[in-house]
């Protein structure tokens, strides 16, 4: 059985890394590998491991005992085993997955130096589905959008304390934003590290509280910002607005905003890319004499010149008049797939022409042998009367 990856490593961060951090890592990759965004091979599957990762790291119990005692922390069996929480229960060698943690601890007090919990944090990042028309994702559009999202607080600028006072440094933790406790091991009693449960980890306690944001230092808003569409976009595209997400903390800069395109099919058009292709329709004196059609395209409708002896299935190509290339420079191209419709029911007046016809063309049976269509057998005769 392969070895499980590392929960921090699967999400990108360091050991220390905070919640605030965990949660900024989870939404980048989820966005990068939601099965709904991403339709690579495997992505579903990544998509599975690093939701694993963030459901264990976010929660602060299952992150302390993961801390000690690996993947061997998340079996279902785990702590069934008694004494020292059964961590290491059933005897196998995943259940010292965990190990290193351990000894981390003995040595280093929670795996290294921790980050400053004053320290200005960029805010978090958010995502907003836009839904386009085919047209629209074609030709580009703007539109404002609004949704909400957290704001520095205009009372308090986004301190949480009362106007005229200022938070003052947890008397707990010192403003380190972790405290030192004793656990229990299958090694005896180790001392760890875990978030201050006074301040929260963020190194300060507020006395007295923001009437408008009641300590937390933002405030949820309705935001609204403009969004240009660029020509050509497809479904699934993002577009990334910085500083559009929430508010920073500690001063920290304000998140970035995605915009997730959501682009409706057409009725008429498929699209690939900046390909377009159309199933036109003609009859069967169409094919075989030639034509000359108005073909609609996504520009607007062109003439197009069908020529004689034109077979069911035959591609066109119409330059230019597909969807922009959205890291390129023109257009794509526009294909004409030609659908050859045959009529389900014909009057008594054409069915004798058709006989008459046959009969002169000398037109036998339908599946002859070499090149016997119907659309061949009108091309031969029409060229023999032209004679």
């Amino acid at each position: 059985m392969a070895e499980k990856q590392d929960f921090y490593d699967l999400l990108g961060v360091s050991r220390d890394a905070n919640k605030d951090e965990i949660k900024k890592a989870y939404r980048k990759l989820s966005k990068k590998y939601h099965p709904d965004i991403n339709k690579e091979a495997g992505s579903d599957e990544k998509f599975k491991k690093i939701t694993e990762a963030y459901e264990v790291l976010s929660d602060d119990q299952k992150r302390a005992a993961y801390d000690q005692y690996g993947h061997a922390s998340t079996d279902p069996n785990f702590g069934a085993g008694g004494g020292f929480g059964g961590g290491f229960g059933g005897g196998g060698a995943g259940g010292f997955g965990g190990f290193e943690d351990i000894f981390d601890q003995f040595f280093g007090g929670g795996g290294g130096r921790r980050r400053n919990p004053n320290a200005p944090r960029q805010g978090e990042d958010l995502q907003y589905v836009m839904d386009l028309e085919f047209e629209e994702a074609i030709f580009g559009k703007e539109e404002t959008i609004r949704y909400n999202r957290e704001e520095t607080c205009d009372t308090c600028a986004g301190s949480g304390a009362k106007p005229g006072t200022s938070p003052q440094t947890c008397s707990q933790c010192h403003g380190a934003g972790a405290v030192n406790v004793e656990r229990n091991t299958p090694f005896g009693r180790v001392m760890t590290q875990q978030t201050c449960p006074t301040c929260s980890g963020s190194g300060k306690e507020i006395k007295e509280k923001c009437g408008t944001c009641h300590g937390d230092g933002h405030t949820k808003k309705q935001h609204s910002v403009k969004v240009t569409v660029p020509a050509g976009v497809e479904d699934g595209n993002q577009m990334r607005l910085q500083n559009q997400g929430d508010a920073g903390t500690n001063g920290g800069p304000y998140g970035d905003l995605y915009v997730i395109f959501r682009v409706k099919p057409s009725k008429m058009f498929e699209r690939r890319g900046p390909e377009i292709y159309y199933d036109m329709p003609i009859n069967f004196v169409q094919a075989t004499l030639g034509d000359e059609l108005e073909v609609p395209t996504v520009h607007g409708k062109v003439k197009f010149k069908i020529p004689a002896g034109t077979q069911p299935g035959t591609t066109f190509r119409l330059r230019g008049k597909g969807a922009p290339r959205l890291r390129g420079t023109g257009n794509g191209d526009q294909h004409i797939k030609v659908t050859v419709v045959v009529p389900k029911e014909v009057s008594e007046d054409q069915a004798d022409y058709l006989r008459q016809f046959a009969k002169a063309s000398n037109y036998g049976e339908v599946n002859e042998q070499g090149d016997g269509s119907i659309f061949s057998k009108f091309r031969d005769a029409f060229k023999d009367k032209s004679k």
